[in-house]
């Protein structure tokens, strides 16, 4: 199915039997919903929306001047014109970024928030990595080219993307946090190294009842890594709603 969002073709399917609680799917950057195709095989009971983010997917694959905000407006717009009042969010990493924005901002609607290896708060950067921003920002002011400047999911992206990619990611949620009251329940992998497990301790500590999970042997993609203790504590807390 397509969505018409602001000019762009958004696609997004439906899975599962009608639900009082939907659940809206949210994946990471530069991915899609197939991500989630086994999660959503695992409860069949359920009813899940999978949005394919633009311009990912099956989703148009041209935008202008996006940023997080019109990211959360897109899944907040998508649910008015499904008719959606009340919905589960479960976001991985970019995805998780969008979930904070739309539990913080549309709480009426939001009855719990599944936070997998999310990104969105201020990171913690080392001297090296100061040193290449510095060495950067110098080389462009004496107008020099510096190849391979930025991280590999920058290098990959079209320079309209780039600039979109730049806006999201130094747009920190931290605050946004604090403004969540549904229940929460984080989930990281200990080796993530895109979105390390201090800030899961961190998205424990600003997000008032929630809970976290930190699963050993899994990276950034730890509902992929390891499925059967994921699965378990998401059963766990979807059960106790």
């Amino acid at each position: 199915m397509v969505f018409k969002y602001n000019g762009v073709n958004v696609s997004f399917k439906v899975y599962g039997k009608s639900s009082l609680v939907p659940c809206l799917l949210l994946h990471g950057w530069g991915g899609s919903g197939e991500v989630f195709n086994d999660l959503i095989a695992r409860f069949p009971d359920r009813q899940f929306i999978v949005i394919d983010f633009p311009p990912f997917g099956k989703s148009q694959n041209t935008i202008e001047d996006w940023n997080i905000f019109t990211y959360a407006s897109l899944v907040m717009s998508l649910c008015e014109h499904l008719k959606i009042s009340r919905c589960d969010l479960l976001g991985h990493s970019f995805g998780g970024r969008v979930a904070v924005l739309v539990a913080a901002l549309k709480k009426s609607m939001v009855r719990s928030c599944v936070l997998v290896d999310a990104a969105g708060l201020k990171p913690r950067h080392s001297a090296k990595y100061y040193y290449k921003l510095y060495k950067y920002k110098l080389c462009r002011y004496l107008g020099f080219y510096v190849k391979n400047a930025g991280s590999e999911d920058y290098q990959k992206l079209s320079p309209e993307m780039q600039k979109i990619f730049v806006a999201i990611v130094n747009q920190y949620l931290d605050e946004y946090c604090c403004n969540i009251s549904c229940k929460t329940l984080i989930i990281f992998g200990k080796n993530d190294r895109d979105t390390p497990p201090y800030m899961a301790k961190r998205f424990n500590k600003l997000i008032r009842n929630s809970r976290l999970v930190i699963l050993e042997d899994a990276g950034h993609y730890s509902f992929l890594d390891s499925p059967m203790l994921f699965y378990m504590n998401l059963t766990n807390f979807w059960e106790e709603l």
